[in-house]
């Protein structure tokens, strides 16, 4: 794991759906990669809080992620 990539990157869906070319390269670049502490999925990770796949980092749903 690289110190600048957020440490639940290799277990995030995003990570998933960015590889499938579902979401942009944008939200790993912007958030996974250097803002994590600005994201939302991270926020929840970390206080054990349970959240939908198909969260973005910025809190909104997207329901046409699968």
């Amino acid at each position: 794991m690289k110190d600048s990539q957020c440490k639940w990157f290799d277990v995030c869906p995003m990570k998933y759906y960015w590889k499938q070319g579902q979401i942009e390269s944008k939200w790993i670049e912007d958030y996974c990669n250097k803002n994590w502490l600005n994201c939302i999925r991270y926020e929840k990770e970390e206080n054990g809080i349970d959240h939908p796949d198909q969260m973005l980092p910025n809190g909104e749903i997207d329901e046409n992620l699968y």
